[in-house]
């Protein structure tokens, strides 16, 4: 368990909780949550031995292993599935062991080593850092990339399946979804509900803690407190305490004016002052309950777009991709005013790139994208956020918009997005993520677009953000397209989904309780070989073509196939002998004296058949790539 007792944490001078007291036992899932700036990230810190405490101290069992995703990530060159499997350190310490073993030909200790290496799973490491990787996102053909090929976002996936990768008792999450899609959040859902340590995640995602957790600790007003209960849970429980909270507080302000009014009145008077003075200094004595901000801080709102033309746009057999590469093809769409649409489809189906084709960054390779004269594009991207000048203030971006407005309107403007006072004019460079896209949602909300188009527009928000930008969404009178992995957003402001899927755009039967289900028959699918000629026209002369062109398709690709199943033999006669060593190696009187050359000699039989095993599969992949490449273009 994880005891906290009389906590307390300060940055600088600026305090931001103290007299902590809570425990956490073995197994819990605990959602961390609080407004940006409230200790949420330096409470992992804590627990990392990173930070020391101000007060108070954390008692953690001893010996524990804790995982936590590292927030950079090395342009280094190793294969991408060797820097998942780094995050196994027992794994990676045995197998240095054993190579240390085999050098100085210590036989006994090879064998030690082979069985606890057996013991800890550690033959199946490789599958399992793969399911990892497929999980989050990433293709079979992807896990021998160097990590230096990916993207940033990518390779915040490889350091989170890193630390999923780890034999942890302790787990510790800082918005793992920021750089997933809704796909990689559903399965990292699922995983996380069925690891066995302790959980402590902190996330804006509300739908995504309520599946997850079942304790909150909340961090607010310079206290942590631990409540029972999923996040729908706690967010009832503390309204209904700031209810209790704010009643409380009225009675107390009408008593304090009571007691005020009479030590006024009576002060000057001989014979009432010694009650006036006793009552004074009862209220100075009195401890004043702090007022109930239950409102959000962020306040804003959409403005009704000047023009509401009909139709927007429309799509007429569009097409669109990069360079040669076709993404999506055959595209029909409309979208009208007050269309409020929310996009799925897997990871890399096209999502992206529609809503780019849409804001007219990217044009079509094909078909016709006709946009209504008044056309007013407001376009949210994670780009956007770099895209800000560094140098200039919030303010200042605005006057850039607007420059006849007057300088109270903008700066009352920007205070509903959270830059009031001085902080609208402080440059933008060092700013965090979150505030970079509150003020580019401002931006976007100041020029009354009458086309929403949102390419996850929750990334970095805190949840107070989030609930003021739903809210906004609910309201607006255009038409909105989004992309999000957070389902509450998608749920309160979206009236129909699109699924971007196979290189179409098409309306989706089901809703988003039904999208999972529909997800996991995709995985299915592409687990089998489902990717047959397309068929023509059922004509004698069609099928006869259709047969000339199978019976080519089969004499091409029938080498290949014979190399798999004669590859596919030598694994199966490997892995079966790899059985018998392993037994043969298991048994305790092997490891006598007197057997000291058999022991010798199936060790280096058994080094030598997993080095078999790991060049034939080797084999068996390059031919299988070959062979489904080949495929694939006959498909096409």
């Amino acid at each position: 368990m994880l005891r906290f007792e009389h906590l307390g944490l300060r940055r600088g001078t600026k305090l931001l909780f103290s007299n902590a007291n809570f425990t956490l036992h073995t197994g819990w899932k605990v959602g961390v949550t609080g407004g940006n700036g409230t200790g949420k990230s330096s409470l992992f810190s804590l627990i990392r031995g990173e930070l020391q405490a101000d007060e108070g101290q954390i008692s953690l069992p001893p010996r524990l292993q804790i995982a936590h995703v590292a927030q950079e990530t090395p342009a280094i060159e190793r294969p991408a599935i060797e820097y998942v499997i780094d995050g196994d350190r027992e794994l990676r310490r045995i197998e240095a062991q054993l190579r240390e073993a085999e050098e100085t030909d210590d036989p006994v200790g090879q064998a030690r080593l082979h069985d606890h290496l057996q013991s800890i799973d550690g033959y199946s490491a490789r599958a399992r850092a793969g399911q990892l990787m497929h999980g989050l996102g990433f293709t079979s053909r992807e896990e021998p990339q160097p990590v230096s090929s990916f993207s940033g976002g990518w390779r915040m996936r490889l350091n989170l399946a890193q630390a999923l990768m780890s034999r942890s008792d302790l787990l510790l999450l800082d918005e793992p979804t920021n750089h997933l899609d809704l796909d990689a959040v559903l399965w990292l859902e699922q995983w996380l509900r069925s690891y066995a340590g302790t959980l402590l995640l902190i996330s804006h995602d509300r739908e995504f803690l309520d599946r997850v957790v079942r304790y909150v600790v909340h961090l607010e007003r310079h206290r942590a407190e631990l409540y029972t209960g999923d996040y729908s849970t706690f967010e009832q429980t503390r309204a209904a305490r700031l209810a209790n909270q704010q009643l409380e507080y009225a009675k107390q302000q009408q008593e304090i004016a009571h007691i005020r009014a009479y030590v006024d009145r009576f002060r000057a008077k001989a014979t009432k002052a010694r009650q006036a003075q006793s009552r004074l200094k009862a209220l100075q004595r009195m401890e004043l309950i702090s007022p109930a901000h239950v409102d959000s801080p962020f306040h804003f709102r959409f403005l009704a777009p000047d023009k509401n033309p009909h139709p927007l746009l429309q799509l007429e057999n569009a097409a669109a991709g990069y360079a040669d590469q076709t993404i999506l093809k055959c595209i029909k769409a409309s979208i009208e005013p007050g269309d409020r649409i929310g996009l799925l489809g897997p990871n890399g189906a096209g999502k992206s790139t529609l809503i780019k084709l849409l804001a007219g960054t990217l044009s079509p390779s094909a078909g016709q994208l006709n946009i209504a004269q008044d056309l007013h594009v407001g376009y949210f991207a994670q780009h956007q956020l770099e895209q800000l000048d560094p140098q200039a203030s919030p303010l200042l971006h605005l006057e850039r918009i607007d420059p006849t407005a007057a300088d109270q309107s903008l700066r009352n403007f920007l205070g509903g997005f959270g830059f009031a006072g001085d902080r609208a004019k402080e440059p933008v460079a060092p700013f965090s993520g979150g505030e970079k896209a509150r003020l580019v949602l401002a931006l976007l909300v100041y020029q009354r677009p009458n086309l929403l188009l949102l390419d996850e527009p929750t990334n970095h928000l805190d949840l107070e953000m989030r609930h003021a930008l739903g809210q906004a969404l609910q309201d607006f009178s255009g038409a909105m397209l989004i992309v999000s992995h957070d389902r509450h957003l998608l749920r309160i402001t979206t009236d129909q989904l699109w699924l971007v899927n196979d290189g179409t755009v098409e309306d989706f039967a089901g809703d988003l309780d039904t999208y999972p289900a529909w997800l996991a028959e995709q995985r299915r699918q592409q687990e089998t070989e489902n990717k047959q000629t397309t068929e023509g026209a059922h004509t004698a002369g069609a099928r006869k073509e259709r047969k000339r062109l199978a019976a080519e398709q089969r004499r091409k690709l029938q080498p290949l196939r014979n190399n798999l199943k004669k590859l596919e033999a030598e694994l199966e006669r490997h892995h079966h002998r790899q059985q018998e060593l392993e037994t043969l190696l298991a048994d305790p009187t092997l490891y006598q004296e007197s057997f000291k050359t058999e022991l010798k000699q199936y060790l280096a039989e058994k080094a030598l058949v997993d080095r078999q095993i790991r060049e034939t599969e080797t084999n068996w992949l390059e031919i299988s790539e070959k062979l489904e490449a080949a495929q694939t273009t006959e498909t096409y």
